[in-house]
């Protein structure tokens, strides 16, 4: 799965990196070493034009925008929105017919920019309790570019709010995985799925000619392309958060 991740880029970066005509970012948020689910968290999508309300369709492509939305997928059918609370990972396998994804995977898919993606290792020392001590590791590009992570987004409207309300709409969104490539496989068996560059449009486009196919986009990692390394346990509590969560840890300083 993927559980954390380190998300350090200006929204200015994206903007270029990623393309983007429309900034609809409120305001810039700060550097995060250490996203976990519920956060707020920039994606890239595209939706489409919307007209005036006396004119024409518009003929206008869809828009690439630059958002800000929580993480932890919240279906536009759900009753209570702390479903989106276990919603974080949508699995390959099962994304394009399971009913919590299946809309937003026809409708509704986006890119999440990351540094990197963290991910807990069983090593053979034991806590007090007599479980096994776990030793995150930080999962990157070796060039240390932007991992453009697949995802999905939904739109929830929030039944006790005014029409007026500018809270009425809560945008939540969720990455999808699939089975770890042998270079970080032996740390833990899932892994984000990428899209690469040459695939944004078609994986973007709200409207595709078909959807046979759109899996195919959604590749792992090719082998060699990612770096996995030690990192302190500080990433373990949510509460610590900073550059020094993703500087390598010498091989010899962490437990075997």
């Amino acid at each position: 799965m993927c559980g954390r991740y380190a998300s350090s880029r200006r929204p200015e970066d994206l903007i270029e990196e990623f393309e983007v005509v429309d900034d609809r970012t409120e305001k810039a948020l700060e550097p995060d070493y250490n996203v976990a689910p519920t956060k707020e968290v920039y994606a890239v999508l595209e939706r489409p034009v919307r007209p005036p309300a006396d004119g024409p369709a518009s003929a206008e492509p869809p828009h690439r925008q630059l958002r800000v939305l929580r993480w932890g997928l919240v279906p536009s059918w759900a009753k209570d929105p702390s479903i989106g609370n276990r919603m974080i990972n949508a699995r390959m396998e099962t994304v394009a017919e399971k009913p919590a994804y299946k809309r937003a995977f026809a409708k509704r898919r986006c890119l999440l920019p990351a540094d990197g993606y963290f991910e807990w290792y069983p090593t053979s020392e034991h806590t007090l309790a007599g479980k096994p001590r776990k030793q995150p590791f930080f999962v990157r590009p070796q060039d240390h570019g932007t991992l453009a992570m697949a995802g999905l987004y939904e739109i929830w409207r929030d039944p006790t709010r005014d029409d007026d309300d500018p809270e009425r709409f809560r945008w939540t969104c969720t990455v999808i995985t699939t089975e770890a490539e042998d270079s970080v496989g032996h740390i833990h068996d899932r892994m984000p799925l990428m899209v690469e560059r040459d695939k944004w449009t078609r994986w973007l486009d709200p409207d595709p000619p078909s959807q046979d196919g759109l899996l195919d986009l959604l590749v792992p990692a090719a082998p060699g392309r990612l770096e996995a390394f030690p990192v302190s346990t500080l990433v373990s509590n949510v509460r610590n958060n900073g550059p020094e969560l993703v500087v390598p840890l010498p091989l010899e300083d962490a437990p075997s």
